[in-house]
């Protein structure tokens, strides 16, 4: 009994255990402050309406829902996530057999261009397809120039959103996907063909069922995203839920009726139907599915296609693809180097190369009037454009701050989740964080919007909403989106934390927080710097948080406006407004590019890699400084892969 009264009386004053309780208690707090709270005051707020006489009508917006328009923003979002997921899995499911099932010649080449959506997306994207399909695109040019009957505005409504979202969209399948198929096992694929199977017998029946699971997740991903489209919707043209929610969110009782009320429903019922798509998504993931392994597993051999019908087929078909992915890539890099005039005409010429839409300012003569006008300083490069800058300022600080913040607690949280495995209190952890994922990101930023632009006594009284203009509040809203995407990912990091290392350190004297520090973290780094860009990539440029805020011109907000060319043509100032598009498109494709570069380049380097990279680097500088001094040194040995640990 007195030993175990010490040891309980040395558990109390153990500053772990203290850190422990603080941590719990900002958990806590932050969960409920800033995801039950604000949801919970969207819900109340769509039965909070009284009727022209001030009396209390709790069913006055139903009754509005069904006699006005809004089933129909419901219904088209319904059929644009419906046909979604079926074009996104057709194409998505051909990207991946042609680069990596199937033998196509180039195919390098190929799956280069199919993952260019990993470095533009979003708004950018969209302002891509735009500059090609749009009523002065180059396509649309090129079209009416053959078909003089054309309509100039034909890419527009559902069909358009629907091929752009599909080809922005296939960019899970080459990440998932591409692992998936990649990790079947081909002597299973070896062992059908023995038994007689065809090449289609042996796809369909060894080769799919073994991706069902992968397949049924970017089902339900395309699916949700189909459903809370924003960016295309809003620029193209098409009337769904997310845009009518963020256009309701700005208007108040004058302009119409129940317009905070009607924007609250909207957001629930998104939220109706993710809840019932993750339900049926977890239901189904308890189900047991194929696998393809064996005893000794053999690496995955490309198929060749013996018809030469369907291989030249497939060849054909793979490189219309690849022309309509590197299209809008390779004509926004071109006219990113032309002046306005060219850009306006879609006319490429050598003569017409200038940096202008990059850096610098220029003076624009106008020869509309009687007598040729000169504006000064009317063209701006991206980074001399005030607002430009302002907003690429803005949305680095945000999106670093949003990403790294949902990294930090996620480490924290799945630290806390495996050190009391099998405990109730880490499953709660588990999925408190995973909570998001039941509610649209519209849904969250509404919330925010409504909720907090009050002096809430939660945060002690202020309005976080007009506090810093709304920065603190994206930051948090940034967090919060991407915490269940980080936790799964960061999560299954720790899997590959071996226990006895943590076991040794603790034998050897070390504490929990620096056995974390010097055991743990350098393990899971990778793979907290992985998650960290894929985060910072998707919020850098993104659109619909943003313009739910609307407090706040972010990045994607300027794109979103100069694709509208809303600067053009009032006071004949800020003219190369599309070329600064173009060079906005590009800049967010260099910073993804160098950020996943640096992740998954030189980041997801082991060790032994690293070291043989440097070796060879030494022996590099030895042959060059041997070459200038005329004399031969010794030559610099290789380094150790296990260095000595002191």
């Amino acid at each position: 009994m007195k030993i175990k009264r010490d040891l309980r009386g040395k558990r109390e004053f153990n500053p772990s255990y203290l850190f422990t309780l603080i941590g719990l208690i900002a958990f806590v707090y932050l969960f409920v402050g800033f995801m039950l709270l604000p949801c919970l005051n969207t819900l109340v707020s769509v039965f909070n309406n009284t009727d022209k006489a001030g009396n209390w009508d709790p069913f006055a917006i139903i009754r509005f829902f069904f006699a006005g328009s809004m089933p129909t923003y419901v219904l088209n979002s319904l059929k644009l996530a419906v046909t979604l997921t079926i074009t996104v899995n057709v194409v998505g499911i051909s990207l991946v057999l042609l680069t990596e099932y199937f033998e196509i010649k180039g195919a390098r080449i190929l799956r280069l261009g199919y993952m260019t959506t990993m470095i533009y997306s979003g708004v950018a994207l969209v302002t891509g397809y735009l500059f090609l399909y749009d009523k002065d695109g180059i396509i649309t040019k090129v079209l009416c120039d053959l078909f003089p009957g054309t309509d100039k505005r034909w890419f527009s409504g559902y069909g358009a959103v629907l091929f752009t979202m599909t080809f922005a969209c296939t960019s899970n399948h080459m990440l998932f996907l591409r692992n998936a198929i990649r990790g079947i096992d081909y002597n299973t694929v070896e062992a059908a063909r023995n038994m007689g199977a065809g090449p289609l017998k042996v796809l369909f029946k060894v080769v799919f069922p073994t991706l069902i699971p992968t397949l049924f997740s970017l089902t339900v991903m395309t699916f949700i995203t189909g459903l809370c489209a924003m960016s295309a919707p809003t620029l193209i043209g098409y009337d769904v839920i997310n845009p009518e929610i963020v256009r309701l969110a700005g208007s108040s009782v004058a302009d119409e009726a129940f317009p905070q009320a009607r924007a609250a429903l909207l957001s629930i019922i998104l939220a109706m139907f993710t809840i019932i798509l993750l339900t049926v998504l977890t239901a189904y993931e308890r189900k047991g599915h194929y696998l393809s392994v064996s005893k000794t597993k053999a690496k995955l051999v490309k198929q060749k296609i013996t018809n030469p019908v369907a291989n030249v087929f497939a060849h054909i078909y793979a490189y219309l693809l690849f022309i309509v992915y590197m299209m809008p890539v390779v004509l926004i890099v071109l006219f990113s180097f032309q002046g306005v005039e060219n850009i306006s005409k879609k006319n490429f010429t050598l003569d017409g190369l200038t940096t202008i839409n990059y850096v610098g300012t220029q003076a624009y003569t106008s020869t509309s009037g009687r007598k040729p006008k000169v504006y000064e300083n009317a063209l701006t490069g991206l980074f001399n454009n005030s607002k430009t800058v302002d907003g690429i300022s803005t949305s680095l600080i945000l999106s670093i701050a949003g990403a790294a913040l949902a990294c930090i607690v996620v480490v924290i949280a799945c630290n806390y989740i495996f050190k009391n495995k099998g405990k109730k209190r880490s499953t709660v952890v588990e999925y408190a964080l995973l909570f998001p994922w039941l509610l649209p990101t519209i849904l969250i930023c509404y919330s925010y919007r409504i909720y907090f632009n009050n002096d809430v006594w939660y945060v002690g009284g202020a309005n976080l909403y007009s506090l810093l203009d709304g920065r603190l509040l994206i930051i948090m809203a940034y967090m919060v989106v991407k915490l269940p995407f980080s936790l799964r990912m960061i999560k299954a990091s720790f899997y590959a934390i071996d226990e006895e290392l943590e076991e040794a350190a603790k034998n050897l004297g070390s504490g929990k927080l620096r056995t974390f520090s010097r055991v743990k973290l350098p393990i899971i780094l990778p793979s907290v710097l992985a998650v960290f860009a894929l985060c910072f990539n998707a919020l850098f440029s993104e659109y619909d948080m943003g313009a739910t805020f609307h407090s706040v011109s972010t990045y994607g907000m300027i794109i979103k406006t100069m694709t509208e060319r809303a600067e053009n043509g009032r006071s004949m100032d800020n003219m190369n407004a599309m070329g600064r598009q173009c060079a906005s498109t590009v800049f967010i494709m260099i910073v993804s590019g160098i950020v996943l570069y640096l992740v998954y380049g030189i980041g997801s380097r082991d060790l032994a890699e690293r070291l043989e990279i440097r070796d060879r680097r030494r022996k590099r500088l030895y042959r060059i400084k041997s070459k200038l001094t005329g004399r031969k040194e010794e030559e610099p040995a290789p380094q150790n892969v296990y260095p000595k640990i002191r």
